[in-house]
């Protein structure tokens, strides 16, 4: 049966199964992906604790599969409609536990997923293990993957080391599981759906490899934590989910969302992501003007500008970068930071008046 391609609307919340509509998505139309699949736990029978009282755990039909061989046609047929769907410099996050995320990566790997990272989420407040006969399961693993090898993918480096109090990012997080004002309770006081993810996870996943205004989907939607971070941090969304009460509870959640302002979703940055700023042009606005001199730290080397934003000294002539490498008699030389020039009696990097353009531009570091 054939299926008709479209774009589907942004912000939608799509009331389907996910393996035939990601076939009538518009291909490589999706910045990133989160999956948060049917883990397929094997549980026979009710989970009770020392109390005997009843464990709420997963035991929805949606779970549950015949066999393994069952499990994995599924989860490569999904895993091939994203790939599908998916920018040829988008990624993907999977996140499972020991029961299903061994099978997905090995059916990504078939697929051509090029895999980046797996990433741990380590629970602060895990579930016990009631019967005391395993370690208790204190952390599920993400599976971070680009569409091939060679995909130039986006990463907020600098924003993950910011979130982290400037240190780089470990790949292993250590977060709560949802909990408190946050999981979502029926009229009875039951959870709405026993594995709803924290939002602090999907903050996380969404600022490190996504930026505002990129469509995230999330194929196994549930009650929207991917949408309603999404809508916080002012990326687009598609949500797919074949249970019309999580949809349901999806849509009253994200509506109580408030966008955060455009300043506020702004991140730090690395200056390789910056907007390219050509020495000539703080020649050509004025703030240093041909013939001006600059000078190396503690002004032991010295060098003329030029009109064009070429540099002339011992006769040499070249960019900032070359003819700072050639007075050292090195290699490289980043020219931005090593040449000053004179305010009063003081040097100042030249690199201060790159920024001043920056600002001037709306581009900020």
């Amino acid at each position: 049966m054939s299926v008709s391609v479209k774009r589907i609307s942004d912000n939608s919340i799509i009331i389907a199964d996910c393996i035939e509509t990601l076939q009538s998505i518009e291909p490589e139309s999706v910045d990133l992906i989160f999956a948060d699949p049917p883990y397929n736990l094997q549980i026979s029978g009710e989970l009770k604790r020392p109390d005997n009282s009843r464990v709420d755990g997963v035991d929805e039909a949606w779970d549950q599969f015949s066999s393994f061989a069952a499990y994995d046609d599924f989860t490569h047929a999904w895993l091939e409609g994203c790939k599908r769907v998916l920018k040829p410099s988008g990624t993907i996050w999977v996140i499972g536990s020991y029961h299903n995320i061994f099978r997905v990566g090995s059916s990504m790997q078939d697929l051509g997923f090029w895999i980046l990272n797996d990433v741990i989420w380590r629970k602060v407040n895990p579930m016990p293990n009631f019967h005391g006969k395993r370690f208790t399961n204190a952390h599920e693993t993400m599976i971070w993957a680009s569409k091939n090898k060679d995909a130039r993918v986006t990463f907020n480096y600098n924003a993950m080391k910011a979130l982290n109090d400037n240190l780089q990012m470990r790949s292993d997080w250590l977060l709560p599981i949802c909990s408190g004002a946050e999981r979502l309770k029926n009229k009875a006081g039951t959870k709405v759906h026993p594995t709803q993810k924290p939002e602090a996870l999907l903050h996380r996943v969404l600022l490190a490899a996504s930026n505002p205004g990129d469509l995230v989907l999330d194929p196994f939607f549930g009650t929207g934590t991917t949408g309603a971070v999404a809508k916080k941090l002012k990326r687009s969304f598609i949500g797919i989910e074949r249970d019309a009460t999580y949809a349901d509870e999806a849509r009253r959640r994200i509506d109580l969302v408030e966008p955060a302002d455009n300043d506020a979703i702004a991140t730090t940055t690395s200056k390789r992501q910056a907007t390219r700023i050509p020495f000539g042009m703080v020649v050509e606005r004025g703030l240093l003007n041909p013939g001006s001199v600059l000078y190396g730290p503690k002004k032991r080397y010295s060098a003329k500008v030029r009109v064009d934003g070429s540099l002339i000294s011992e006769q040499r002539t070249g960019s900032i970068h070359q003819i700072g490498a050639h007075v050292q008699g090195l290699e490289a030389c980043n020219g931005w930071t090593f040449w000053h020039y004179s305010e009063g009696p003081s040097l100042t990097p030249i690199d201060v008046l790159r920024e001043q353009i920056r600002a001037e531009i709306g581009v900020h570091i």
